[in-house]
């Protein structure tokens, strides 16, 4: 009951909160701007949006948290694009009436890796990006950005080699020894056991479940530690009822420490 009662609250929260966007206007809350960015050696251009909230706002991460509106980019109207992949730097963890989001504030650099069709001609980075902007209230938003990459450059750009530097490192990186996952069918769909042995990573530990299943959701594990193993549990519950299926493999765990965060892309049976 726990897990429809989170999922459908979430749903509650957001139209609420487009009524009250189409009504207020909230318009001035985040600002968005392309960094050009830099050329690597392989034919990619590394670039970056870079978002900037008013005083009280917040907005999320890839994986929100209950109570969070998850991000997602539409590059279908981009030219010259083979591929893009988008890197998020390591967010921070709220909790507020008892709901956890993971997300942030101020100004967050997002890179962005660019892979051309055609090598050596200019990409025009056209996008729709939809996200969730909160301070009272939770809205969802629309970013519009078009830019053509065109003007080559090799210096790589400040403001976005420090947001690839706040990344979470990766499970070789934090000396991740192993990560096993037990799945368990419930009434409603799965439960996902998640053990991660590494060393802490500072304060107090949140793990993130992601499975890799277009429309699951998953709900706020319950984290802990003994020793030098963490275990993360989180049900899982397709939007559209009935049943799925998980890779372990495409299974995301992501640890998000005091003092650092680690990425733990895929875990065996247990």
């Amino acid at each position: 009951m726990t897990v429809r009662f989170s999922f459908l609250a979430a749903g509650a929260i957001c139209a609420a909160a487009s009524s009250a966007h189409a009504q207020s206007g909230f318009d001035d809350v985040v600002q968005a701007e392309v960094l050009q960015g830099w050329d690597l050696p392989d034919g990619r251009r590394v670039a970056a949006l870079r978002l900037t909230l008013a005083p009280g706002w917040k907005t999320y991460w890839r994986a929100p948290g209950d109570a969070g509106i998850p991000p997602h980019f539409d590059w279908g109207r981009a030219r010259n694009l083979q591929n893009v992949s988008v890197t998020w730097p390591t967010p921070n963890v709220y909790v507020e009436y008892g709901l956890r989001s993971i997300g942030y504030t101020g100004q967050v650099v997002i890179p962005v890796y660019v892979t051309p069709a055609r090598a050596g001609k200019p990409v025009r980075l056209r996008s729709t990006m939809s996200l969730g902007v909160c301070a009272e209230v939770c809205l969802p938003h629309q970013i519009e950005f078009d830019t053509l990459l065109d003007a080559p450059d090799a210096s790589p750009t400040p403001a976005i080699v420090a947001a690839l530097a706040d990344v979470p490192y990766s499970a070789s990186e934090a000396g991740v020894s192993a990560a096993t996952c037990t799945l368990r069918p419930t009434d409603r769909g799965m439960q996902i056991e998640a053990r991660v042995t590494l060393p802490d990573t500072g304060g107090r530990e949140v793990a993130v479940i992601e499975p890799g299943v277009p429309g699951v959701w998953v709900s706020e594990a319950k984290t802990t530690r003994r020793g030098g193993t963490v275990t993360a549990v989180s049900e899982m519950v397709h939007q559209k009822g009935g049943a799925f299926g998980v890779d372990r493999s495409n299974v995301r765990i992501t640890i998000l420490g005091g003092d650092y965060a680690v990425d733990i892309k895929g875990c065996t049976g247990s």
